[in-house]
């Protein structure tokens, strides 16, 4: 398919979206193809940041699949999924529902930022991206990969590049690679092509594995 024909994303789309398709097929061989057979679908958020923040808790280090059963199920226990709801449940049925006893506390820790206000919701769109990362991982449970997450996926941050997923390392690898295991410098090397839209190439590197789109 030829680079000037961009695929159709729908009215829902960051509005940077089709400008990202633009670069990114110019710029990159692989765009070039991948972001064509990915047309309907795009990055989309949930627009809820507790409820973002706690489901990248509880998906990590377990499966897409394994995470949507787990979060199904501790769905159910509050009245809200809401921090003044989470932080009413008991530590027992939050583990019934399949929650580590460590999960259970990052939860806990998360509900109590937002309860008392320490995290500045409403200051992030003027902040830049690693004055949120800085912010959020003071949060218990919440590393560098989680605010990247959060930061493509809520507050759809159009060039954020997160070294450390492991969906990307993998994508690259086949992508560009042949396969072969490749390193952080590697990683950024490929991405230079692709700022100020890193996030956008991301995603379509995680289609391009699964093309289920992932939310959090």
């Amino acid at each position: 398919m030829a680079s000037s024909v961009l695929p159709d994303v729908g009215p829902d789309a960051p509005d940077y979206w089709q400008e990202a398709c633009r670069h990114l097929m110019k710029r990159d061989r692989v765009m070039k193809k991948l972001i064509p057979l990915h047309a309907g679908v795009c990055l989309q958020s949930r627009g809820d940041a507790f409820v973002t923040l706690a489901r990248s808790i509880v998906g990590q280090q377990i499966s897409v699949k394994a995470a949507q059963s787990v979060w199904d199920r501790f769905a159910l226990l509050p009245k809200k999924m809401a921090p003044a709801q989470v932080l009413k449940l008991k530590v027992d049925d939050m583990r019934a529902a399949g929650l580590s006893a460590r999960k259970v506390e990052y939860l806990v820790d998360l509900a109590l930022h937002f309860a008392n206000d320490q995290v500045h919701v409403s200051a992030w769109a003027e902040m830049d991206d690693e004055a949120i990362i800085a912010e959020l991982v003071a949060i218990r449970g919440v590393g560098r990969w989680t605010a990247e997450m959060f930061l493509i996926f809520h507050l759809m941050r159009p060039n954020v590049l997160p070294l450390d997923d492991i969906g990307l390392q993998n994508g690259v690898s086949r992508r560009y690679f042949s396969g072969e295991p490749v390193s952080r410098s590697e990683i950024r090397e490929v991405a230079a092509s692709w700022a100020p839209f890193s996030s956008v190439a991301t995603w379509y590197i995680w289609r391009s594995l699964d093309p289920l789109p992932v939310s959090y």
